[in-house]
Order: C-alpha cells, then structure tokens, then sequence
C-alpha cells in the first residue's frame, strides 16, 4: 500500500461535528452550483452533482473512520436507493479506507499488550495490507504461522452514538428517508456497530459459526488467537486467497462460478433457517476465493439474531403461494407492524401494493428449484421499483417506520447476498427454503 499512512484521527466530538457540518455544507453548496447551472441549461443531468458529493463525502468520512464510514459502506451495498457515483465511491469503505500510520498501530498495541507488535510476533507489516471503516488489518508471523491482524481504529468505539446523530440529516438526505424512518434505521445501525466494535464479541462470534457451519462444503474459517487479541485487536490465520471484487472481475468458468456461489447461498440460508443469526455484511471485502476455489470467510463483527416471532411471519412471505392468500397476508402485515389500526382502506391498498410488488422481488429466487443470479433484469428491477416508491411523495408520508426493526439487516443481508452472486454470475440451487412447507393456520 504506497499511499502515507493517516497520523490521526479526529476523536473529540467537537472535532468530528465540525468535519461533518462541514462535509454537510459542502454538499449544499454542490446542490446550489448544481441549479444555478441548471437555469442556464434545463438540459443538465445530476451526474455531476451526484459525482461531488460522493467525493467530498468521502473524503470527509474516510478520515473520520469508524460509523459515519460504515454508514457509507452500507449505503453502497443498497444498490436500489443510490446512484452509481455514491455506489463506486462508497463501496471504496469496504477494504480500501485510507490507513492510519504505523505509529498509532504501535500505540493500541502498547495499551492493550504493553509492547509493540515487534516484540510480539515475528514479523508485523509496517502499512496495512488493508484498511476498512471500523479497523485495519497488517500481516504477521508467529512460530512459522502467517496471521492477519485486524487493529480497530481509536476512538471509534466512543464516537459511534453522537457520529450517527451529526450524519443522519446526511443520511435522511441520500437516503430520501422521512425522519421517523430515519430513525428507525440509525437505531438499528447504532446498535449493530456498537457489537462490532467489541472484538472479543466477535471472536466469540467466529469461533460458534465456524463449528456450526463447518459441515457446508466450500467454506473456510480461520483459525483465531484468543491470547493475541483482545477488546480491540483480532489476531487470525492468514488465509491465502484472491480478494472476491478481484476474482468476480476474471475469467472464470462458469462451473466454478456456480459451485462459489452454491456454497455462499447455503452458508448464508443455512445461518437464516437453522441458526437464526447471520452473517449480516455480505459485501466482498469480506470474503476471498482459496486457490481451490473454496470460500475464505474473514469477518464476523456484524452478526445478526433472528428472534422465532420474526422468523415465523418473515419467512412465510417468501412461500409461493403467500401472494394467492389475501387473508394470510394481511394478517402477517398486521403482526409485523406493515398494517396500523388507523390507516384508511385507501392507504392499505397503497401500502399493500408496494408491499406486494417487493415481496414478490425479494422471494423469487425461491420460487423454483434454481435461480440464475447473472441475470441483470432481475437487479434492474429491484433498482425501478426502489427508484419509484422513494419518489412516492404519498407513500412517504405513510411509511413512518412501519415494520420490525429486525428487517433492516435481514433485507440488507438478502440483497448484499443476492448482489455477490450477481457478481459471480452464479446460478444456483435452493437447496435450503426459508418458508414453511405449508402456510400455517392464522393464530387467533
């Protein structure tokens, strides 16, 4: 990695407050350049505008590390909400953050070790061999082992509550999100940060998945140090690979394509199904290809659990037949919080139309015995209807943070898995559905 590595990292809140406003102002001020240029020529497209905003958001995130990066990484994954200049700038947060400088990583080991990382191991790369939103990772030796030592960023922990406070109206923006939405999302996000902040979380984490899972044929998991890690220092096996943005962009066959992409889907629905937790960031930088083309899984700092209650209702929206049965729907609308008692019958039969046509995107590669992922319509499809429902000026005043907060991270696993296979190009089987045989009596 030949760029310098970043000496410091603004920590106190007045500092960050100031760097966000800042990036806030920014953007309104791109917005403003935008329209006057406009009234000169009404032709004028947003690329531009949008192509600003993504780096200067950027620039101003990535040196501030930790939450408001994550929410940036997230916001990349959403290929249905964001235009394509935020997707390529954004997704940059998932492995290709700026690095902080090796005296800071000396420093987090002094205080957790009392020593540097020298006098620890072997070997230690002095610059990061890749950098993310939350932490960054240097290679290491020990004994003849190679180990990726994944270091967490200062004060990221301590920043997560008031950096998501000063980056929401940014979000609300971006997002086009009412506030009571809004705010349902950051809840959720705050809560799934502050876990993936606690390395001993996720170590305790990787160790229980990787036994459950290690039945699955074409996954590996590293083996992981408890002794060489700690609250904010995760120390692994080095696991040799090929990054997954890297391999999906080579010539692969598609036999290979479809046996990577098989075993990413039974990983991920096998979690679902059985576990009720997953894995819930499917993005590339978590995962690399082996040499025999298994899959290298490298990060469980966001885990999700799936209460029963949810699953029960959630998983029956994928059935085939749920669509036929009026009566089941609306009973599952009202349990999961979709319907309110005191919505109009015309504002139910809006809302049950939006609901319905993303059901029925969500659901399809579980309605035949296999799917083919590398189909572009699918995706262009789920861009349109997420493109026309956020401009639906009445449906906005509607939504007010309908439904379980669980769905956030269940849906955004969906479709940052669905994306991966997309990449792949995979067609694979289904091997495991969610939904029950049959649709279950209605519950008094």
């Amino acid at each position: 990695m030949g760029e310098k590595g970043q000496d410091k990292i603004p920590t106190s809140k007045v500092q960050r407050a100031a760097k966000i406003i800042g990036t806030s102002a920014k953007v309104g001020g791109n917005y403003l350049k935008y329209y006057a240029k406009k009234t000169v020529n009404p032709q004028l497209s947003k690329d531009t505008l949008h192509q600003d905003n993504a780096e200067d958001i950027y620039a101003s995130l990535s040196e501030l590390k930790g939450s408001a990066l994550k929410v940036a990484q997230m916001m990349s994954m959403d290929n249905q909400v964001l235009p394509q200049a935020y997707q390529d700038k954004f997704s940059m947060a998932q492995f290709n953050a700026p690095p902080l400088s090796y005296p800071l990583i000396v420093k987090t080991f002094k205080k957790h070790f009392n020593q540097s990382p020298d006098k620890i191991f072997d070997t230690f790369s002095m610059e990061a061999v890749n950098a993310a939103s939350i932490g960054q990772v240097h290679k290491a030796r020990l004994n003849g082992k190679e180990l990726a030592v994944k270091i967490q960023y200062p004060g990221v922990a301590n920043a997560i509550s008031s950096d998501l406070k000063l980056v929401k109206p940014l979000a609300s923006r971006l997002f086009n999100m009412n506030s009571a939405d809004i705010n349902l999302y950051m809840d959720e996000v705050e809560s799934k940060l502050i876990e993936e902040t606690d390395y001993t979380l996720e170590l305790t984490r990787s160790k229980e998945i990787a036994a459950d899972c290690a039945h699955l044929p074409g996954l590996i998991f590293p083996r992981f140090y408890p002794e060489l890690s700690s609250g904010q220092i995760l120390t692994m096996d080095w696991l040799e690979g090929v990054p997954f943005s890297t391999f999906t962009k080579e010539s692969h066959a598609q036999q290979i394509r479809n046996k990577i992409g098989q075993a990413l889907w039974d990983f991920f629905l096998f979690q679902m199904r059985d576990l009720h937790k997953v894995h819930a960031d499917p993005h590339p930088g978590n995962f690399l290809i082996t040499p025999d083309y298994q899959i290298g899984v490298l990060d469980f700092g966001c885990v999700k659990e799936i209460p029963e209650d949810f699953a029960h209702y959630y998983f029956q929206l994928l059935h085939p037949d749920i669509l036929k049965n009026e009566t089941q729907l609306n009973h599952i609308y009202t349990k999961m919080d979709f319907f309110r008692q005191e919505d109009k019958p015309k504002d139910r039969e809006l809302l049950k139309t939006v609901y319905q046509s993303l059901i029925s995107l969500l659901a399809r590669p579980f309605h035949s015995d296999s799917f083919d992922f590398g189909d572009d319509t699918y995706f262009k499809e789920i861009f349109e209807v997420g493109e026309r429902f956020s401009k639906d000026k009445t449906l906005r005043g509607l939504n007010n943070a309908r439904g379980s907060r669980h769905a956030i991270y269940v849906m955004r696993t969906f479709f940052g898995l669905y994306n991966l296979l997309n990449h792949l190009k995979a067609n694979v089987h289904l091997n495991y559905p969610l939904y029950p045989a049959q649709l279950p009596a209605l519950e008094s």
